[in-house]
């Protein structure tokens, strides 16, 4: 190990429990939750191989009355519950990692759509979540409760030998809201100044530490940087009342579009700004997030004492083994998170985890695979990749790891297709360490051949003499308007010469003038391109069929930092319109609602709607020849089968590499993770 990083691998002490390092897999969502413990507890697990020294559950709600679905959640309801965790635990305490358990109780948070059992909450709140429920205001009774079901979680989490168990005091859930005065607006011992809205925070964590005992630390999940204009200082007031009560502070920004910022919007360690004067005021261990990467900056902020642990939900998913690569001095082989938040879109769409860089999260349990370890060859076939855009490029260092042979042919003079091209445009620069991080395996991987500038034909392909062809050629932006809300061409569109692209404003071929840009696709490229083009001097006007910019944004805690910017940088907004027709400098819009139909004037038309894949090759060589007779196998992947996200690409190369040989391939598509309490 480098000496310098020593820092990192000290033993800390959390209450009565000790974490083997300073590596702490901080509580994040999976989006499997209750529902799947088994694909739960081997993902969990394989962090803790991966030398996590601390890991930890999502949110684990501690009553059915806080039900947050369809985002999934852990639980401790009863004994099903402690039977599922202990999986976890169990596989956890194998590696010698320490087992975290997040208690929650949601208030008005979460409407328990499930469950359907109205929230308990300070007062009675609308859903924040923009549902038309309520919470219910808490009574003498509700107090009584609360603290028991508190207790029998921390009794349940004893039991399923968890080592840490937490109270979440943040992010405008139950135990968060008490604490603000623009919230808590109750008249009785739990209300009015600090020492009553603290009240209930410290019964429940002197209920934690007594179910704790010896066995277990108690930690707080806390946001010191609330921004009260009538009060400047009533957080740190707050936080002055509890200080040195739990064993340990897991600390972040309240705003969760900050804490979960991706890096378009916030840089590494952005986070620390609000949180960074707290160490100064609590004797105990700190523990905050920051979308750590680099190894010196990690060393940096300890050294410093700003925290004592390095916090981690994003890079502890973009590589799990992290810390045991900083331990035996491989750096070069880490994956480092690209801020992207795919990740976080499993929570929002109630389905399991998945990430860019690392397209084997939230399948160890289900196809078996493991970001580090994959299976050897079984037989000595050679495989030509055609494309070494992000899918060709998986497929090619997945296949390599695994020994076989491989030839990739890349048409252009750099291998990263659409990596490459989208890591150019503002702010998406840390999206080039997909490319990067792949390109630095094959430095180890003798048996990979990438061959640039070597556009492949029909002849070319023939006389490779490999066994499988897989191409992954990628696709191309279309400019004539199909997709989501337009099944045709748009009328007089291929006519007009300044109609443009995201193909070609990535190449450097860019409007002036009024530009109107029109997003049919939802995503990040339109409000990107939108800003760079009114920064460049261009009059932008953005056109969406969407009510808001950037919709799938939502799903990436994203959406609302995409608006903001182009508000911000001038571009003028116009929603849920549609185009009809551009000729002569004039657009038909049509209302997505009313169908009524206006103009605007436009020097030129930037088009984002679809993509079209480049599979024109792959067809003229099965309609010219048996492939079957030739090849074992050939085979489309990533934007060449079906254009879609990166991290999608990057999981058909990983697939595609992983099937080869594997003759029970279909069946995991038929293997469900289900609850034990069944």
């Amino acid at each position: 190990m480098n000496e310098k990083y020593k820092i990192l691998f000290d033993p800390i002490k959390i209450g009565p429990v000790t974490s083997k390092n300073r590596f702490y897999q901080v509580p994040h969502c999976t989006g499997m939750g209750w529902q799947r413990p088994n694909m739960l507890a081997s993902m969990r697990e394989v962090k803790a191989e991966g030398g996590w020294g601390v890991v930890n559950t999502e949110y684990c709600s501690i009553h059915p009355s806080s039900d947050d679905l369809p985002h999934a959640y852990a639980s401790l309801w009863d004994k099903s519950d402690i039977k599922a965790h202990h999986k976890m635990t169990t596989k956890v305490h194998n590696h010698g990692a320490l087992a975290g358990v997040e208690l929650w109780y949601s208030g008005a948070n979460a409407s328990s759509q499930y469950t359907r059992l109205a929230p308990l909450d300070v007062n009675s709140r609308p859903n924040l979540k923009g549902l038309p429920f309520q919470s219910r205001k808490m009574d003498k009774q509700d107090f009584s409760d609360l603290r028991r079901w508190f207790k029998q979680a921390a009794i349940r989490a004893r039991e399923a030998e968890f080592d840490i168990i937490y109270a979440y005091a943040n992010h405008s859930y139950l135990l968060h809201n008490f604490q603000r005065s623009d919230i808590n607006d109750r008249n009785d011992a739990y209300g009015g100044n600090t020492k009553g809205r603290s009240k209930f925070l410290k019964e429940i964590i002197e209920i934690l530490k007594e179910e704790a005992g010896s066995q277990m630390g108690v930690a707080i999940r806390f946001s010191p940087d609330e921004d009260n204009q009538n009060d400047p200082n009533e957080t740190l007031d707050f936080f002055n009342e509890i200080s040195e009560m739990p064993d340990l502070w897991d600390l972040t920004p309240s705003n969760w579009d900050i804490e979960l910022g991706s890096s378009r919007f916030t840089d590494e360690g952005d986070n620390l700004q609000f949180i960074d004067h707290i160490k100064k005021i609590t004797t105990k261990p700190v523990v905050a997030v920051g979308r750590f990467t680099s190894v010196d900056a990690m060393v940096s902020i300890i050294k410093k004492e700003l925290v004592d642990i390095i916090g981690a939900a994003r890079p502890s998913i973009a590589d799990p083994f992290l810390p045991k690569k900083i331990e035996e001095d491989r750096i070069e082989d880490i994956r480092e998170c690209i801020g992207c938040n795919i990740c976080y879109t499993g929570d929002q769409l109630g389905v399991p985890i998945r990430c860019t860089q690392n397209p084997t999260m939230g399948e160890e349990w289900r196809r078996g695979w493991h970001p580090e370890i994959l299976p050897p060859k079984k037989t000595n076939d050679s495989i030509l990749v055609i494309g070494c855009g992000p899918s060709g490029l998986e497929a090619a260092h997945s296949l390599g790891k695994r020994d076989f042979t491989v030839l990739a042919a890349e048409a252009k003079n750099t291998t990263g297709g659409r990596v490459v091209s989208e890591s150019n445009l503002p702010s998406l620069n840390a999206w080039i360490r997909v490319k990067d991080y792949r390109e630095q395996q094959f430095l180890k991987l003798p048996n990979v051949d990438i061959f640039l500038n070597s556009k492949m034909n029909v002849k070319d392909i023939i006389d490779s003499e490999v066994e499988h062809v897989v191409f992954a050629t990628g696709s191309d932006w279309r400019s004539d308007g199909f997709g989501r809300s337009n099944t045709r061409p748009i009328k007089h569109l291929l006519e007009n010469t300044n109609v443009f692209n995201p193909d070609d404003i990535m190449k450097g071929d860019l409007p002036s003038g009024n530009v109107v840009v029109f997003d049919d696709d939802y995503y990040y490229l339109a409000p990107i391109i939108s800003e760079m083009l009114q920064k460049k001097g261009c009059k932008v006007t953005y056109v969406t069929t969407s009510s808001v910019v950037c919709e799938f944004g939502n799903y990436t805690s994203e959406q609302y930092n995409y608006q903001k910017s182009l508000l911000n940088s001038g571009v003028k907004l116009i929603f849920s319109k549609n185009i009809l027709s551009y000729s002569d400098k004039e657009i038909e819009l049509s209302c997505m609602y009313s169908n009524k139909i206006s103009t605007i004037n436009a020097d030129a038309l930037v088009m984002i709607t679809s993509r079209l894949p480049n599979d024109s090759l792959y067809y003229e060589l099965c309609n010219e020849y048996d492939t079957r007779s030739k090849f074992k196998s050939v085979k489309r992947i990533g934007d060449c089968l079906a254009p879609a996200t990166i991290a999608s690409a990057i999981y058909d190369g990983r697939k595609y590499a992983m099937e080869l040989q594997d003759e029970f391939s279909e069946n995991y598509l038929f293997k469900r993770d289900s609850n034990l309490n069944i």
